[in-house]
């Protein structure tokens, strides 16, 4: 993998951002014991999803690359 640029584009940073902000906004509610503020911060993390897959699609994410397929070669 190091030869990719496997999750270095705009689309995949701002969506683990937001995901992580969510992670730490469900943590903490978790451990005030605030079950509302838990599901804000889970709703946060999957709006990072949703944010990352919009912004993939406008062209802000890695390129799909035509991938080579090799036939095998039966021997017999």
């Amino acid at each position: 993998m190091s030869d990719s640029s496997h999750g270095h584009t705009p689309a995949a940073w701002t969506g683990v951002i937001i995901a992580f902000v969510g992670f730490c906004v469900a943590s903490a509610f978790t451990v005030m014991a605030s079950p509302l503020g838990f599901w804000v911060g889970v709703a946060i993390v999957f709006i990072g999803g949703i944010v990352g897959a919009v912004m993939r699609s406008a062209g802000l994410g890695q390129p799909k690359q035509a991938q080579v397929v090799h036939a095998g070669h039966a021997q017999g």
